[in-house]
């Protein structure tokens, strides 16, 4: 791995948003220079795509809970629009 390459390798959703979110604080204040701006800017595209991976394949895996007539509780894959 490059020296200024990021690794997400088990990072979970709720660290890489935390860092997604320092990352737009720190491009919002304005005080970083034009080459780190850019550094930060594509580290925080690759996380957004991790972020966005990560969230599809949770959804994917959410199953709705059904109450069947007979009162048991099955599950049912949830209908994804």
């Amino acid at each position: 791995m490059a020296k200024d390459e990021i690794s997400l390798d088990g990072l979970t959703f709720e660290a890489a948003l935390e860092r997604l979110e320092a990352i737009v604080q720190r491009l919002e204040s304005g005080e970083v220079d034009l080459e780190e701006s850019i550094r930060i800017y594509e580290e925080g595209v690759k996380i957004k795509a991790f972020c966005e991976r990560k969230l599809g394949e949770a959804q994917e895996r959410v199953e709705k809970i059904v109450l069947a007539p007979d009162g048991s509780v099955k599950t049912e894959p949830t209908e994804i629009p």
